[in-house]
């Protein structure tokens, strides 16, 4: 039990996941303990099934089929579980010796059991469990090749109308489905196994296709039938590599599936898995049915990404940048796409044509890739040349006029010793945009942010008296100019914390005390403490139902 305690918990879970189990602990029932394990349900949402491994070869560890679990994560069920057991620290490894002798008792039983015995045992199982009745006549009819019985087998696996009201299998139910739905993986692998790989390759695309069609009709929120159709295609690989098919039937199955035409969505299959079963036949075979879908459709999802898998596997980076160029983004994205790609292809000088062609062929550079124009002013900045990575960031700013722009426009100029010229044009620029959009401007003129960037405060404060400002760049600014006029940064603080004193909530308090700290700041400057001390007096005497106002302003000694 060495691994189970409070830290580890917190550091697997995360502080909030932690925080948050300490309010489930009323809701762990169904404990069983069992040799190096726990069991148990959680009720939160819906009944959740988790498990803890307390010596696990990483030490500490879990699963549960909640959906924040069941993407790997470890949930606060499981700490509600973990937290249930540290209560009964002292009796956990009792319950851990008496379930090892259990399992021992059970062992030595079974082993003492004569074949006909055991049979009498396992017919009883049989007839009371219809699941295990399933899964054994599945098995028997791998091993025989009962290929009939099979594939009836796997259709009754995936019929939703035991689990359906109203023709839909509901949240409530889907794991139940999927628990049935499983078992045909393991029946296919079985029948791989027994020599029947050919079969099992039959199957399982059969086995597909029928999952294809359930996933209509089940509420697979958390992705269960999802891994089923994982376990498929490991099933159908496999299967591939025993039985060695007919390469160019495979490839037409491969294409067939990755194109669409067979593709659920659910096995993520992936063509070069099988290159190995395909050879050079079939692998030329495939790249002949990409290349015919993808002529048929250039702008296809799927034909795309065909091509573009076998093209970056064959290494031909020419028709990669073939099925890129069919389809350019008007934004210049692809462009950049086949930039890189270039790059790393080592033509240099391809790569920089296609990025420039990027910028040319935008229509709007105000919604242009923005990650195009740093690339490309980076290749020109490399090649020393500072006039064009300037020209780049000038018409990028002039169309797309943001502080970030700006900032960048700035270091091309200073790197081609340029600066003052362009940042007055900028400036003019934004002064202009200000100007037009004085009402109403979300997060306050782009102006004010540049001039406060440039650490040019008495220019910025000037704008802002001119032509408005938002709250949080009058902040910025009061800060900046505090030192040398603390009464205009005091005017300023006054202003904003006067509507705060009329809202509630512990984000509006914190704002407003970060807000009497500066103004206590100005005072002292100004030599005016007196005046302080009444105003908080005052403030103090108005607000005090707000008590954690009152206890946050006494932890910052106001």
């Amino acid at each position: 039990m060495g691994s189970l305690t409070e830290a580890n918990l917190r550091a697997l879970a995360g502080a909030r996941s932690y925080e948050r189990a300490l309010g489930y602990l009323d809701a762990v029932s169904g404990v069983e303990v069992g040799d190096g394990w726990v069991t148990a349900s959680v009720h939160g949402t819906e009944r959740y099934e988790v498990e803890l491994t307390l010596d696990g070869p990483g030490g500490l560890a879990g699963t549960c089929d909640c959906p924040y679990g069941l993407e790997g994560n470890f949930c606060k069920h499981l700490v509600a579980l973990g937290l249930s057991m540290l209560a009964q620290r002292e009796s956990l490894p009792r319950q851990r010796k008496a379930a090892r002798e259990r399992a021992q008792d059970l062992d030595r039983w079974l082993s003492a059991l004569s074949k006909d015995e055991l049979l009498a045992l396992l017919r009883e199982q049989i007839d009371e469990d219809r699941q295990v009745r399933r899964r054994l006549e599945l098995r028997a009819a791998s091993v025989r090749g009962d290929l009939a019985t099979l594939r009836s087998g796997i259709r009754d696996l995936f019929d939703v109308s035991s689990f359906a009201q109203y023709g839909y299998v509901e949240y409530a139910d889907a794991r139940a489905y999927a628990d049935q739905a499983g078992q045909a993986v393991s029946s296919i692998r079985a029948l791989t196994g027994s020599g029947r790989a050919a079969d099992a390759i039959t199957l399982a695309r059969e086995a597909m296709r029928l999952l294809a069609e359930a996933v209509e009709s089940v509420d697979d929120s958390d992705g269960r039938l999802g891994r089923i159709g994982a376990g498929l295609a490991a099933a159908h690989l496999d299967a591939c590599r025993a039985a060695r098919p007919e390469p160019e039937e495979l490839a037409r199955w491969l294409a067939g599936h990755a194109l669409g035409d067979l593709d659920d969505g659910l096995t993520d299959i992936d063509p070069l898995d099988y290159e190995d079963v395909l050879g050079e036949e079939g692998m030329a075979a495939l790249r002949k049915l990409a290349v015919e879908a993808w002529r048929g459709n250039r702008r296809g999802w799927a034909q795309k990404y065909l091509m573009e898998r076998l093209a970056k596997a064959g290494g031909d980076v020419d028709a990669l940048i073939a099925v890129h160029a069919a389809d350019l983004a008007p934004n210049g994205h692809t462009h950049l796409v086949i930039a890189r790609e270039l790059d790393t292809a080592q033509r240099p000088g391809e790569a920089l044509r296609w990025a420039e062609r990027g910028i040319r062929d935008t229509q709007d550079l105000a919604a242009v890739d923005t990650a195009l124009v740093d690339h490309l002013c980076d290749r020109y900045t490399q090649a020393d040349r500072l006039t064009d990575a300037l020209t780049v960031r000038r018409d990028h700013f002039r169309a797309r006029r943001t502080l970030l722009t700006y900032q960048q426009l700035r270091a091309a100029a200073q790197a081609a010793d340029c600066w003052p010229a362009e940042r007055e044009a900028a400036l003019a620029l934004l002064r202009a945009d200000a100007e037009r959009r004085q009402q109403g401007w979300y997060g306050g003129p782009v102006l004010i942010d540049a001039l406060l960037d440039d650490k040019d405060a008495d220019a910025a404060w000037q704008a802002a008296t001119h032509t408005g400002a938002h709250d949080r760049q009058w902040v910025t600014l009061a800060d900046q100019v505090r030192a040398d006029r603390p009464a205009d940064a005091l005017g300023v603080y006054l202003r904003l914390a006067e509507p705060l004193l009329k809202q509630t909530g512990n984000t509006v308090y914190e704002e407003l005390v970060a807000l009497l700290l500066s103004i206590r700041d100005c005072h002292r400057r100004l030599g005016t403490p007196d005046e302080f001390t009444a105003y908080v007096t005052a403030l103090r005497t108005a607000q005090k139902r707000k008590r954690n106002l009152m206890r946050l302003m006494n932890e910052h000694g106001l």
